[in-house]
């Protein structure tokens, strides 16, 4: 597997890699499907979401905001692109995006208890329009990093095999001259309407929208639909296998994945080497609920999105 963020220096060679991609497999059960849902060591919780509305923050009319979800990121030159809208008890907005983002290590380092990353802190753009031939495009507005899984992990020395694999998400406090700008729903897509909490069965269809700079703005390639599934016994829960019309590739990192109710699922977070290509994400639930224990970040919730949801 290799990490789908990308570095502006690395971007030209990131894109070959993804042409040269080769054979590996998806978990199924013994009838060739999947299983998508929960880990019984984490269950569901109540108040994870909060409507726009009742947040109580300004947020942007969906038409006129310009930092949502889907946006690309800017993290000491690695492009990603950012997920959902959280807020805490004090009003503060964040966006979300993949740890490994910040992530000090080669691009097939994936396991966050080994990897080093930028500090707590850390200054983050948000951008459109940038790629690795004309630069970081348009700055939209910036963040500064405020919670990394892989971090937070090293300082409690986790030890648990998936959480250290899959756990890939950090928190980016928009900069409060910014919130005016931000809406939380998903571009295309819309949504989110929720959050998956009850799992699903696989295959099932799943939507993303990623802003890799490699996609040179093109707004067709960056919409993303596909099918999804889950390995309960290799993950814990903690990971989706995803197969996408159009993949996920380097700079689309941290993207969100929605299930079929526009319920917020998972954080893109790798590549995998193989042919059909294969995604990896994060399951949303329980990175949430891991950032919610052990960010220090009062009443962390999920932003549900204005505009309804409109899968295919």
């Amino acid at each position: 597997m290799t990490n789908t963020g990308t570095r502006l220096r690395q971007a030209i060679s990131a894109a070959g890699a993804v042409a040269l991609i080769v054979v590996a497999a998806t978990a199924c059960n013994d009838d060739g499907t999947g299983s998508l849902g929960e880990s019984p060591s984490v269950p569901p919780a109540p108040q994870l979401t909060v409507s726009a509305a009742d947040s109580k923050v300004p947020f942007a009319d969906a038409d006129s905001a310009t930092i949502t979800p889907g946006v690309q990121t800017y993290t000491d030159d690695a492009q990603c692109t950012t997920n959902y809208v959280f807020v805490d008890n004090a009003g503060k907005v964040y966006l979300g995006q993949a740890a490994h983002c910040s992530g000090t290590g080669k691009e097939t380092q994936t396991n966050g208890c080994q990897i080093d990353s930028l500090p707590v802190g850390t200054t983050v753009t948000f951008n459109k329009g940038g790629n690795p031939i004309t630069g970081e495009g348009t700055e939209l507005g910036s963040g500064t990093l405020v919670y990394d899984s892989w971090l937070t992990m090293q300082r409690r020395g986790e030890s648990d095999p998936a959480t250290c694999q899959y756990n890939d998400l950090a928190l980016i406090e928009v900069n409060p001259d910014d919130v005016s700008k931000v809406n939380p729903s998903v571009p295309f897509w819309g949504g989110p309407t929720g959050l998956n909490t009850s799992g699903i069965i696989g295959p099932a269809e799943v939507y993303s929208y990623g802003s890799s700079s490699l996609k040179f703005s093109l707004a067709r390639l960056s919409k993303q639909h596909g099918v999804g599934r889950i390995d309960r016994s290799v993950t814990d829960g903690w990971s989706h296998t995803v197969q996408m019309r159009i993949p996920g590739i380097p700079g689309d990192s941290g993207s969100a994945y929605l299930d079929s109710q526009g319920r917020a699922l998972g954080v893109l977070s790798t590549v995998g080497l193989s042919w059909p290509v294969l995604n990896n994400i994060g399951d949303l639930n329980h990175e949430l609920q891991y950032a919610r224990a052990n960010s220090g970040i009062d009443g962390l919730k999920l932003v549900l999105g204005t505009e309804p949801f409109k899968g295919d």
